[in-house]
């Protein structure tokens, strides 16, 4: 009976590290099919099969709707697929665990966004939080070095999915989740589209991270996107399961810092290799001033 209580009191982090594992593992097969397909493509199969299945459920809440908002919500799905774009494009060229730790800086970027543009109270500590994470990213982009085109669509794609988050909150006044969400998928499958198409008559240099010709998927690569799309949406389930079964929020979203970690051991595995010295020790901080900028918004 201890055990069990103790399982019980603590399923929220034991779903959180299933759902980070699971965003791992949907990282690491998207950087491997990544070798034969442009990452944008990518991007466009994971969202569509979200996207088909969130229309199942967003239909049935159609009658709930309150509605308004609507260009912020335009808003949110655009700057959202914009940002996985960069992402993605990050999975296929460089650390995988660099990648995740970029987008994890979109907790840096909401408390920033908010201290800004929604005028909410920063304390000392969140302050200093924000500082520390932008020295994990120097550390990271190590500019003596050179930065590179990864570097800032690593930086976007942390800001990006910051201003996608941070309108979500807004529009949840609006809309359920499930509608947010169907947004955010629609735009990741028509965008892609678009973009891809485009590129079939022009050519932007450095930004091929939107605009890619698209390649037919052999047999092997469309059963590795579905994988993609059935741990993203794994992923999903069990990120929502975690915050609905626990009591403390702060604490499963400290435990969902544990994706980089699995990532590190992953991309070692599939020939990335360990970040050096001053990359890892910007990692950690990037980690920790996440930690503590949740401990101040606890």
């Amino acid at each position: 009976m201890g055990l069990r209580r103790v399982i019980v009191r603590n399923l929220g982090v034991y779903y959180m590290i299933i759902a980070c594992l699971m965003f791992a593992v949907t990282g690491s097969l998207a950087k491997f099919v990544s070798k034969d397909l442009p990452s944008i493509e990518v991007v466009f199969f994971r969202n569509l099969i979200g996207l088909i299945i969130v229309i199942f459920t967003a239909i049935k809440l159609s009658k709930k709707i309150k509605g308004g908002a609507f260009w912020l919500l335009m808003f949110r799905g655009f700057i959202g697929s914009v940002a996985l774009f960069a992402f993605f494009y990050n999975i296929a060229h460089i650390n995988l665990a660099a990648a995740f730790t970029f987008s994890k800086t979109s907790t840096i970027w909401i408390a920033l966004i908010a201290a800004i543009w929604l005028k909410e109270r920063l304390s000392s500590l969140g302050w200093f939080a924000v500082f520390l994470g932008f020295g994990g990213i120097i550390l990271i982009i190590q500019p003596n070095i050179g930065i590179s085109k990864s570097d800032l669509l690593g930086v976007f794609s942390g800001l990006g999915a910051a201003l996608a988050y941070t309108s979500a909150r807004e529009l949840s006044r609006h809309y359920p989740p499930n509608i947010i969400v169907l947004s955010f998928m629609a735009w990741g499958s028509v965008l892609p589209l678009v973009c891809m198409g485009a590129a079939e008559f022009i050519s932007v240099d450095g930004f091929d991270f939107l605009f890619s010709k698209f390649v037919p998927p052999s047999l092997f690569s469309i059963a590795i996107l579905l994988l993609v799309g059935i741990f993203g949406y794994l992923f999903q389930i069990y990120m929502t399961k975690s915050y609905a079964v626990s009591k403390k929020a702060g604490t499963v979203a400290t435990v969902s810092y544990s994706d980089v970690i699995f990532t590190i051991i992953i991309g070692y595995f599939m020939g990335d290799g360990l970040p050096n010295a001053m990359a890892f020790f910007g990692i950690m901080l990037v980690i920790l001033s996440g930690i503590l900028v949740l401990k101040d918004k606890k």
